[in-house]
């Protein structure tokens, strides 16, 4: 169904608005994905928080015009899905890995994190980047070594002078 340039407005609208909030925006090519599995990576998205969105591209270059990731425009060609991560930077191209592991159809083309255009081959590299609360935890467990290990040296200290 042809859009009138009134629902164009519209879409081009919705979709800066998504493009301007988003931390990461992924690009990838979906022939020969059926109706069904594309509701499946929806799902998927959804489940981590991720916008899926198909988009004309010429609608689709207007709308990431004037935000960080402006620089996909040239990268928009052929059927793609644009999915955008508003709460992780890596979660859209989690989301785009571990659909493609099951679905080889789904071929990223680019992503862009912040103000950067990364091409396909990053995807593995972002999407094993751990979330917010994982590098907290990472963190929290690198610094907490430490202090154990000082606690069992005190100790021990204590320890060995109630012995003398």
């Amino acid at each position: 169904m042809a859009l009138n340039l009134e629902d164009k407005k519209q879409v081009v609208e919705e979709v800066s608005a998504l493009a301007q909030s988003a931390l990461a925006v992924v690009a990838a090519e979906y022939r020969g994905l059926s109706a069904v599995q594309m509701d499946k990576l929806r799902d998927a998205a959804r489940d981590a928080n991720v916008t899926v969105r198909v988009v004309k591209n010429t609608l689709a270059r207007r709308a990431l015009a004037g935000s960080a990731h402006e620089s996909m425009a040239e990268t928009l060609t052929g059927p793609l899905v644009l999915l955008f991560s508003t709460a992780d930077h890596g979660s859209a191209a989690k989301v785009t890995k571990e659909f493609a592991k099951k679905n080889d159809k789904l071929v990223a083309r680019s992503l862009s994190i912040g103000s950067g255009l990364l091409g396909s081959d990053r995807l593995d590299a972002i999407a094993s980047l751990p979330n917010r609360d994982q590098a907290i935890a990472m963190l929290m467990s690198v610094m907490k070594a430490p202090v154990g290990k000082l606690a069992r040296t005190l100790a021990a200290v204590r320890d060995a002078k109630e012995a003398a």
